[in-house]
């Protein structure tokens, strides 16, 4: 019996080990594939993000920034105002800051209150000087937002929206969207800077 266990557990580790050094398949923009190394390079700029697909042995490049204009976007606004509660100026710029949940970017680092409580504060002091609504917190998952608390008022994405129109994946840490009043926008996918959102607020209002 003991020597039946040992040959169950050997296979066991085997198997994961196995498993987990199988390589995968690396796909383009387009999901083409490619090979690792031409991944891994297009990876190391700033221009791409990597996304596993669920369920499946891929890994995605996808582009960090995507721009486009919002259909219907006057209900989608209205909709965040009422259930947000927070008061919007129409004729501005909506900017929306996206939590998509705990990962493993967002879930560690050495930020304290003080230093989140500064770099948010000059995030909002910057978008008030170029005109654009004060930034509004929303979240898919609350897990890894304890840090904000007495800082940022998060909110829940209503009925998932923000999410499917914009931010298709999770992407690491979080992302945001910038809207003008006629509903042009420009999406940041990922870990971002203050400046990315002031540009793009910059960007939509030209």
């Amino acid at each position: 019996m003991r020597k039946i266990l040992t040959l169950i557990i050997s296979g066991i580790l085997t198997f994961s080990c196995s498993s987990s050094l199988r390589d995968f398949t690396y796909l383009d923009i387009d999901n083409k594939e490619i090979s690792r190394s031409k991944f891994r390079q297009k990876r190391s700029t700033n221009q791409y993000l990597d996304i596993q697909i669920d369920s499946l042995n891929q890994k995605k490049l996808v582009e960090r920034t995507k721009t486009g204009k919002l259909e219907n976007f006057v209900a989608y606004r209205t909709l965040v105002s009422n259930k947000t509660s927070e008061k919007l100026d129409n004729t501005k710029p909506l900017v929306i800051i996206y939590h998509p949940g705990k990962d493993a970017c967002n879930s560690s680092g050495s930020a304290t209150k003080e230093t989140l409580k500064n770099w948010y504060g000059t995030l909002e002091d910057g978008v008030q000087q170029l005109k654009a609504n004060a930034p509004i917190y929303l979240y898919k998952e609350k897990e890894a937002l304890e840090k904000y608390d007495g800082i940022l008022n998060w909110h829940k994405d209503p009925d998932g929206l923000t999410e499917k129109l914009f931010f298709k994946y999770h992407y690491p840490c979080s992302s945001f969207v910038v809207i003008s009043s006629d509903g042009e926008y420009v999406s940041y996918f990922g870990e971002f800077s203050k400046e990315y959102v002031w540009n793009a607020i910059n960007l939509i209002s030209e």
